[in-house]
């Protein structure tokens, strides 16, 4: 599994997360203490949003560990609201498009679980997606079907409704394949303005999140990044965390969700 973090708020130096805490996220994709696996080497990326409304990303297949560009880049942005991934992969190739976070007009979107048989459903998924989103696709990971689906089902207009209804599709075409194995999804989306983390599972065993808000903003992650959990919130299982301005605010998570949890 993956490990993440996002923050909105007051601008900061990304290296201020990403980078300089005890446990910070470079720290975890070499040593991480919740994750199915210590190690999360299969590529990294960050995505800020600045001075213009559309975010900046970067990606890489090297591991955040040992990218010195990743440190430096850190080191000189500062921004209102960024995401950061490190990745370990579930199957798909370890390749800089199937780097997190993904991103459409001013929307962000990474995502920390799985698709349980992917390799089953891939073809009739990837067919679900409509051609004007389907020409975005650019690597091969459940990850970016997930998010291209979603867009198609209203996403940019209901962050919480649509992504309920794609999963429920998922789930649908899981149970004509006879698959077994869960869907576990922990991810966040954001348009710069607006943070929504989702923490959803068929099996009740979605990925650990938590968030902290502080004076200046509201910081989420996989695991606390200071190495201890007080002070920090734990999103409840099948609960979706909204963030503006930040203020964070729990929603009751519907439909398939809720039944999820």
């Amino acid at each position: 599994m993956c490990r993440f973090l996002a923050y909105s708020g007051e601008p900061v130096f990304l290296s201020d997360l990403v980078c300089a805490p005890t446990h910070s996220l470079v720290h975890q994709s070499l040593h991480a203490d919740e994750g199915k696996t210590e190690t999360n080497g299969d590529g990294f990326g960050i995505g800020w949003y600045a001075e213009r409304p559309e975010p900046g990303v970067y990606r890489d297949i090297s591991p955040a560990w040992s990218d010195e560009n990743l440190v430096n880049l850190c080191g000189q942005v500062r921004a209102r609201t960024f995401f950061a991934h490190v990745r370990a992969s579930t199957g798909t190739a370890t390749a800089r498009a199937n780097c997190h976070p993904f991103v459409h007009g001013r929307h962000l979107f990474m995502h920390n679980g799985q698709i349980g048989g992917y390799h089953r459903i891939k073809r009739r998924l990837e067919a679900m997606i409509p051609d004007a989103l389907y020409d975005n696709r650019r690597g091969s990971t459940d990850s970016e079907a997930i998010f291209l689906l979603a867009l198609a089902n209203g996403l940019e207009q209901d962050a919480v409704g649509a992504m309920a209804r794609t999963l429920k599709i998922i789930r649908g075409l899981m149970d004509e394949a006879a698959i077994c194995e869960p869907v576990r999804f922990t991810a966040l989306l954001t348009d710069g303005e607006t943070l929504t983390a989702y923490r959803w599972a068929c099996d009740g065993r979605p990925p650990s999140l938590y968030y902290r808000e502080g004076p200046g903003g509201i910081v989420v992650v996989s695991e606390p990044i200071d190495g201890c959990r007080e002070g920090w919130q734990v999103v409840p299982k099948g609960a979706t965390l909204r963030a503006r301005h930040g203020t964070a605010t729990l929603v009751e998570a519907p439909g398939l969700a809720r039944a999820a949890a």
